[in-house]
């Protein structure tokens, strides 16, 4: 008994000091002053220090250091070092956080938020297979599906909830690829959804259904001018320009977007028939010339000419690793393109299929092709020592790193959009989107190693706050000036409507 007691009284001691260890722990994140973020963030002439944190600045010429400062003034980047003496800024406490760029997905289908998980089985396209996987599928349900019933309503609940969701879980950047311009009214309630939800957008004109009152490409115009008169600003345009929608509509497309100044962006899939009008444009035949200023989406099933005409053109590729392993789009040709020394930035896609979190991107990008090359170097021996380990052979690709997949997340993802003068990265200079990580936390601690730690061991947990354009948009964990509760029941509301008007029942457990 007597053992028993001072048992007791010892774990009641070592609980004690467990408690003030958490106490501790939670410290920095409560060293706010009142617990509020500075006031008036991302106001021209106010300015803040982010201070103590371990910053990754994916510039080299900035560098990385285990513990600086950021000094923010309005939207902008002043310094970054340690000490920064700045009378009169407020501050954040970032110690025992990362503080680094806000990520970025250069193609992401918002207008489908209601169909999260519709499709966790599905692929593209029916494949006669009978299968969970060809019924429902991504052809039929979605884009000649629930596609053709969205309302404006729909439209902008859809894109606004996408973009919060997106922005809690630290992407500060997006190419919002909205398949939904069934009319102008739908055109501007995708917009007006990118504004509200406060992030740095690229607002891509795609195609619609084509029915009576739509005016895809030549709104563009329209758009232009109401919607994005200066190209200084939070949400830009990119031009959506599909091949497969045939060669009139396309070179019309293509045109208007050079025009007007914008940037090109297309999906580029094998599987779906669409590589003889990607090798007739790669040879000259198809109407338009490829440039800097194209984006295209997977480049799944592309031939050898097409590739190699891309790269030299100065064309850009945004790759989708999860949906494309899972829909059957093809693999991830990111071995090509180490082949040709090209770099993907980074797409989520559909959330009818996968989550659209960055860190689901990196990880999936670097294991995938982990995997491949491994593989290769394996089989370049035999399993009998001594020649079960060889060195890889000259010619293998080299494995990606950590340091590469946040590349192709930041830097790439705002290079690709014509935005890299502004953000992608933390340079003085540059507009402040920045997200902080809480390396604290039971999934992370102790930290050993900051990129590391982001690729192999986060999630959108870890994200606690996010800054776009100096603007404090989440903080400790919980997004500002959004009621979510409500606009859960709006989303919530339009599921309703989409498949009553697609005659779908809505089985929880189908």
């Amino acid at each position: 008994m007597s053992r028993r007691r001072d048992f007791l009284r010892t774990s009641a001691a070592v609980t004690a000091a467990a408690a003030g260890a958490v106490a501790g722990i939670a410290g920095p994140a409560d060293a706010h002053g009142d617990g509020q973020p500075p006031k008036d963030t991302g106001h021209r002439g106010r300015r803040y220090v982010i201070r103590g944190g371990a910053v990754m600045s994916m510039d080299p010429d900035v560098g990385d250091f285990e513990r600086a400062d950021v000094l923010i003034e309005g939207k902008r980047i002043v310094a970054v070092r340690p000490d920064i003496r700045a009378a009169d800024a407020g501050v954040i406490d970032a110690r025992g956080r990362i503080v680094m760029p806000g990520f970025i997905d250069t193609h992401h289908h918002l207008f489908e938020t209601a169909e999260r998980a519709f499709l966790a089985n599905g692929l593209l396209r029916d494949d006669g297979s009978g299968s969970p996987s060809a019924h429902p599928n991504y052809s039929e349900h979605i884009l000649e599906g629930f596609a053709r019933v969205y309302r404006t309503q729909d439209v902008y609940i859809n894109e606004l909830f996408a973009g919060l969701s997106q922005l809690d879980a630290g992407v500060t950047t997006v190419l919002d690829v909205s398949q939904v311009h069934h009319s102008p009214e739908h055109t501007d309630a995708a917009v007006q959804a990118l504004i509200d939800t406060g992030r740095r957008a690229a607002f891509g004109y795609f195609e619609g259904d084509g029915r009576i009152g739509a005016r895809y490409p030549e709104d563009a115009h329209r758009i232009r001018d109401k919607w994005f008169p200066s190209d200084d600003q939070l949400v830009t345009m990119v031009m959506g320009g599909e091949l497969h929608l045939g060669r009139e509509v396309y070179t019309r497309a293509w045109a208007i977007a050079r025009e007007l100044g914008l940037r090109i962006a297309a999906h580029s899939v094998g599987s779906w028939g669409m590589r003889p009008v990607f090798d007739a444009v790669a040879r000259g035949d198809g109407g338009v010339e490829v440039g800097p200023d194209n984006l295209f989406i997977h480049m799944t099933g592309m031939s050898d000419e097409t590739w190699q005409r891309f790269r030299d053109a100065g064309a850009h590729v945004s790759l989708a690793f999860p949906i494309e392993m899972t829909m059957r789009h093809g693999t991830p040709p990111i071995l090509k393109m180490q082949e040709l020394g090209l770099e993907p930035s980074l797409s989520s896609d559909v959330e009818t299929t996968m989550t659209a979190d960055p860190f689901t991107q990196m990880r999936t990008a670097m294991t995938m092709q982990r995997m491949i090359v491994n593989q290769l170097v394996l089989d370049q021996g035999t399993p009998v020592p001594p020649d079960n380990w060889p060195t890889p052979a000259p010619g293998t690709p080299d494995l990606l790193t950590v340091r590469d997949v946040l590349r192709y997340a930041t830097v790439n993802g705002a290079k690709h959009l014509g935005l890299d003068g502004r953000t992608g990265t933390l340079t003085p200079g540059k507009e402040a989107d920045i997200v902080l990580l809480d390396a604290t936390a039971l999934n992370v601690a102790p930290l050993n190693n900051v990129p590391g730690a982001v690729v192999s061991l986060m999630d959108r947990t870890n994200v606690e706050t996010v800054i776009v354009a100096g603007q404090v948009r989440k903080w400790r964990g919980r997004l500002l000036d959004a009621d979510l509760n409500r606009l859960r029941r709006d989303l919530e509301a339009s599921r309703d409507h989409l498949f009553k008007a697609m005659r779908l029942p809505q089985n929880l457990f189908a």
